[in-house]
């Protein structure tokens, strides 16, 4: 079989490439980056700071990727207890906050018992009817309501309600009124620990098998003729291809295609997802509650989500150290970012000051910000029609799509890699 290109690095490329792998098929890995892994790139800062591009951490279930990640590091990664809890006007609430109210606003509390019990499911055709008919108005429009405004950049009702999967819990009433009397309440996380390598970030998993496959960094694509099957790159290269595997954003692909009709290139245009900018912090001491990632529910707190990397890895900091990841959400359809991502690294220290994770005798010893600009996909009511148009096309071209970006939905770790596997079989299938 002549040589098979995958575009991109990340876990759905590596998937692709892993699968290619064990077929004997030749493929050539191409990325526009200088540093591989896409999402799950690591980048090491001076005085032994590691930070990962947003907070990536494998929670499968599915024993025979938890295998082929654990084989690349030789075994080596903390099984770490999850830790997740909720900040909201000056309360740390524990996970997930529907069944964990005790110690809210007495008003805030019955209001929300009052809104689960007489909850009912009548038609659902948004987001938000769902939360209603789930959890009530009360908790809804407190909680989950500013939330999604935060992470999605719209409002509940812009978004359908086929995403969730196991993120949202619903709990029984016992549930909710015993978590509305007791602190003392039973875990319902879906996730009850997860893994991260002991040392080199989370890109540990991947370095690998990146070193095992013809990887060319730093090849911008910038055409692709389907026909001819040639990939034009920025720097004026051409290479020929036999099959094509791509993880690149549909948006950003379909319109280098040559010869894309109007309405398809339409259709990827219309499909929304959000960029964000990540906030690194460290600071001169240790932090020692316990959390992996926290939720922020305050619209008038620019972070969105926290996360503790010292947590994840000793590894990851100096000795004596902490270090926090803020994650700042945009999008171009629903809230353009109008500022350098720099511009928001004191606002989100300041953040958290408000909220004392930092306080005034606390050093600061790193402060850096990035931007991420395809962070998620944003499930609005343009998506389903949008996407069977995009994927048709390229289902008619013969090039494959895989991970978050080529399949365009909700995939976590290992959602993506076997995306990429999948994708690599049906070449190795001629489907």
């Amino acid at each position: 079989m002549s040589h098979i290109a995958i575009l991109g690095s990340g876990m759905a490329a590596l998937g692709a490439a892993h699968r290619l792998r064990e077929a004997g098929a030749p493929y050539v890995m191409f990325d526009k980056g200088t540093h591989p892994g896409g999402h799950t790139k690591t980048y090491l800062y001076p005085g032994g700071w590691t930070f990962d591009d947003g907070p990536h951490v494998s929670f499968t279930s599915d024993a025979r990727i938890q295998d082929i990640l654990a084989d690349q590091i030789d075994g080596d990664y903390n099984a770490v207890p999850t830790g997740v809890n909720n900040y909201w006007q000056g309360h740390w609430i524990k996970h997930p906050a529907q069944c964990n109210l005790y110690g809210l606003p007495v008003d805030l509390v019955v209001a929300c018992i009052e809104g689960f019990v007489e909850a009912s499911s009548a038609l659902i055709s948004n987001y938000e009817d769902w939360l209603y008919a789930t959890y009530g108005r009360a908790f809804a429009d407190t909680f989950p309501m500013p939330y999604t405004r935060k992470v999605h950049t719209t409002d509940a009702r812009n978004l359908t309600a086929d995403w969730m999967g196991p993120r949202m819990y619903r709990p029984s009433l016992d549930e909710v009124l015993r978590g509305a009397l007791s602190r003392d309440t039973p875990e319902v996380h879906y996730i009850d620990r997860f893994r991260y390598p002991i040392a080199g970030g989370f890109y540990s998993y991947l370095s690998p098998l990146h070193k095992t496959s013809d990887l060319r960094m730093e090849h911008d694509l910038v055409r692709l003729s389907p026909v001819e099957k040639v990939l034009h790159f920025a720097s004026g290269q051409q290479e020929s291809y036999a099959h094509l595997v791509s993880s690149i954003p549909l948006p950003v692909l379909v319109p280098m295609i040559d010869g894309t009709p109007p309405e398809v290139i339409e259709a990827s245009a219309a499909l929304a997802a959000t960029s964000c900018v990540i906030v690194n912090v460290g600071i001169d001491r240790e932090e020692d509650s316990g959390y992996s990632w926290t939720y922020y529910y305050d619209e008038d707190f620019i972070v969105t989500r926290l996360s503790y990397p010292h947590r994840y890895a000793q590894s990851n900091v100096p000795a004596g150290c902490a270090a926090f990841q803020c994650e700042i959400y945009f999008s171009d359809k629903y809230r353009p970012m109008t500022e350098p991502a720099e511009s928001y690294i004191e606002p989100a220290i300041e953040d958290l000051r408000r909220c004392g994770l930092i306080t005034p005798e606390d050093e600061i010893l790193l402060s850096d910000a990035k931007l991420s600009p395809h962070a998620g996909i944003i499930f609005d009511h343009d998506r389903p029609s949008a996407l069977r148009v995009v994927h048709d096309y390229l289902d008619e071209l013969g090039i494959r799509y895989c991970g978050r970006f080529g399949d365009w939905d909700y995939l976590w770790t290992d959602d993506s890699f076997i995306s990429g596997e999948r994708a690599a079989q049906s070449v190795l299938e001629g489907r």
